[in-house]
């Protein structure tokens, strides 16, 4: 393995994850683009969606089949062994599955609603439960959430314990709080950049600036197999967005867009980054914002928040072009991720200061 051979360069293992992802992702694409065009596998657009977007029904999708593909060769030869980074891959690909069983149904059944939100949940919330419980019993994962300049918040103070006679301690913690508090943080995440991934280029450039800063916060924290999955993540998007940039040659698809935003959670979780990985990826939160407080808005007024939600197709309605939209948004995502950057490294010296 490289991790092995270039040890003792950690920070060349990282740039190797992104350059190794990239370049997997880019020369596997094109063959994975010419079968979805001959067995005529491709994307159906919401009908109730902006009207400039039915060209894009057709476009092959399913392209995040790829860059998980080119995410598992890489990680498996450049990243370091790591019960922690097993965890999140694993993760990952649980839900990239689920993806994937989503994007089946839309191109089966030739409708762009997938799977229902009830199946979709369900299983989201079984990936979850069992990540978190894992990263609890089995790797020590405090159950605490640290908000920025101030003392962690416990929430392990409601904690079940049941035996279980393969678990480290002999029984099986479950931190009730803090277990709730990561089912919206890994179901929220992965929902939101899939929400996201509405425009030619949005989700994979934005997910690629936001993982590139996870990555040098968790090469920051010592925590080098996490650093070198995040620069993986973010390769396999430099690499999908040669085929991703407008107008676009394929999608992502569910399998990419859900299998994304479920690393990046599962890594904030494992580094400790919870909040600030809110901030690193408000774009996302704000994606998904905007979808609640318009159907939330409707519901008790009847009248639109938004042109159109997601925020995106808001911009698109008052006028934008898809390519000012995507591009503006990505300068959005580098200076939130920018910020919650700056953020991370200056809590311990203002936190010592106070001290």
């Amino acid at each position: 393995m490289l991790s092995s051979l270039f040890s003792a360069y950690p920070s060349f293992l990282v740039f190797l994850g992104f350059i190794v992802a990239t370049a997997l992702t880019m020369a596997l694409m094109p063959a994975w683009i010419r079968l979805l065009t001959r067995t005529h596998i491709g994307q159906q657009v919401r009908a109730d969606g902006p009207q400039s977007h039915l060209v894009k029904q057709g476009t092959p999708t399913m392209g995040g089949v790829i860059m998980l593909i080119a995410i598992v060769i890489t990680v498996l030869l450049v990243v370091p062994p790591s019960w922690g980074f097993v965890a999140a891959l694993l993760a990952t690909l649980c839900t990239a599955a689920l993806g994937l069983f989503d994007d089946a149904e839309k191109v089966i059944h030739e409708r762009s609603l997938g799977l229902t939100p009830k199946g979709k949940l369900i299983g989201q919330f079984a990936i979850a439960t069992l990540f978190t419980l894992y990263v609890v019993n089995w790797l020590g994962i405090a159950p605490t959430v640290q908000i920025p300049f101030l003392q962690p918040w416990n929430f392990g103070v409601l904690t079940t314990s049941i035996p279980c006679p393969i678990c480290p301690d002999g029984s099986l913690d479950i931190p009730w709080l803090y277990l709730v508090f990561c089912y919206l943080l890994i179901i929220g995440m992965s929902n939101a950049v899939n929400l996201t991934d509405g425009l030619d280029g949005l989700a994979a450039g934005t997910v690629m600036v936001v993982m590139i800063v996870m990555a040098a916060i968790a090469y920051r924290e010592n925590m080098l197999p996490m650093a070198v999955f995040a620069a993986t993540m973010a390769g396999a998007c430099v690499g999908f967005l040669w085929f991703n940039a407008y107008p676009a040659d394929i999608f992502m698809g569910d399998t990419g867009s859900l299998a994304l935003g479920s690393a990046l959670a599962c890594i904030a979780i494992i580094t400790k980054t919870e909040v600030f990985s809110l901030i690193i990826g408000g774009l996302f939160v704000a994606e998904a914002c905007s979808v609640i407080l318009q159907v939330v808005h409707y519901k008790r007024t009847k009248k639109r928040l938004f042109l159109m939600a997601p925020l995106h197709h808001h911009f698109e309605k008052k006028g934008w072009s898809e390519t000012k939209v995507v591009i503006r948004f990505w300068i959005v995502s580098g200076a939130l991720a920018g910020f919650g950057f700056v953020l991370f490294f200056i809590q311990p010296i203002v936190m010592g200061m106070v001290a």
